[in-house]
Order: structure tokens, then C-alpha cells, then sequence
């Protein structure tokens, strides 16, 4: 087979960096290079000419969900006709809705990366970029009152528990009660 462009390259690399957004947020970053490559259509081979290890796949695919991230904020701005509480509101109801629940491939990477976050200590990258994230994020569902963490710890939180009670009535619970403490409040 012969070399590919330096376009097809670049086309391949973001492939699998999209690719690996969506899954770490799935299922975690311990998922497999073979298996990742192999979720891109690309050959495992071809993985290490792309990128020096896969803490450094780990360290853009973060910073790829954090920028999907940076824009449905952006997006919720421009719906809300660029009234920041409107804006905040429809974020949080998405945000605590089945759907952002039933499909964290597509979801924030807040939630879905946290776990893995916490427990991998060779991602100092991906950790860095999480946790300016994380505070970015904050600092957008802030109002007059408040910074915003309580607000994302509430989301967030209530994403986690309602995710791991999936299966149950408490679930849908878990989600309502936290939009309402959110929108109430806000």
C-alpha cells in the first residue's frame, strides 16, 4: 500500500481523535488502541505515526470534548438571543435531560471523564486540559449570586447518579430534582 498524503494524514489523525473523544466519553480511556483504530477504520499500525503514545491521544481527545463542549455553550448563547440566563437554562435542561443521560458518546466530557481523570496519573496533559474545562465551564453557569461550581457540581452529580440508576424510576427522579433545585434557584 502506498504513503498517504499529507491531507489524508491530517484527515486520519482528526478522525481518530474524534474517534476517541467519543469513546473515552463511552467507556473510558482504558479502551484499546487496537480496538479504537479499529472503531476509525484505520489499521492499529498506523497509530504510532500519528502520535507519540496514548496518553498523548488521551491528552487531545479531551481537549477535542472540551472544545464540542465550548461550543454547545457558544450555540445555547446564540438560541437564548445571547441572554445568559436563558442560555443557562436551556443548557441545563439538555444537560439533565434522558437524552444527554442515555448518550454520554455524545455528551460532556465533565461527567464521562471524571472517573478516568481521578485514576490515571500518566495523563498530566489531559488532566490539565480537564480541569481548566471543568473551570471554564463554571465559570459560564456562574450568575450575580454565584460562582457556578455548585451549579455544575449539581449537574454533574445528579448526570453521574442518574446514569449508574439508569434502570430505574429513581433515575428520571434524580434528573428532575436537579433541574428543578437549578432552575428554581436560577
Amino acid at each position: 500500500m502506498g504513503r498517504v498524503s499529507q491531507a489524508q494524514a491530517r484527515e486520519n489523525r482528526e478522525r481518530v481523535v474524534r474517534t476517541a473523544s467519543r469513546l473515552f466519553r463511552e467507556q473510558g480511556t482504558h479502551i484499546s488502541v487496537a480496538d479504537l483504530m479499529k472503531a476509525s477504520g484505520l489499521t492499529h499500525g498506523g497509530f504510532y505515526k500519528q502520535f507519540a503514545s496514548k496518553d498523548a491521544l488521551i491528552d487531545e481527545a479531551t481537549a477535542h470534548a472540551f472544545g464540542e463542549l465550548a461550543q454547545r455553550r457558544a450555540a445555547a448563547l446564540d438560541q437564548g438571543a445571547g441572554q445568559r440566563a436563558a442560555a443557562q437554562r436551556a443548557l441545563i435542561d439538555a444537560y439533565l435531560s434522558v437524552e444527554h443521560r442515555d448518550n454520554p458518546a455524545e455528551g460532556c466530557p465533565t461527567a464521562a471523564l471524571a472517573h478516568d481523570m481521578a485514576r490515571e496519573p500518566g495523563a498530566d496533559g489531559a488532566h490539565r486540559v480537564y480541569t481548566e474545562g471543568v473551570g471554564d465551564f463554571a465559570e459560564w453557569l456562574a450568575t450575580d449570586d454565584e460562582d457556578g461550581l455548585a451549579r455544575l457540581c449539581t449537574m454533574l452529580g445528579a448526570l453521574v447518579l442518574a446514569r449508574a440508576t439508569k434502570d430505574s424510576p429513581l433515575s428520571e427522579e434524580i434528573l428532575a430534582a436537579a433541574r428543578a433545585a437549578l432552575t428554581e434557584a436560577g
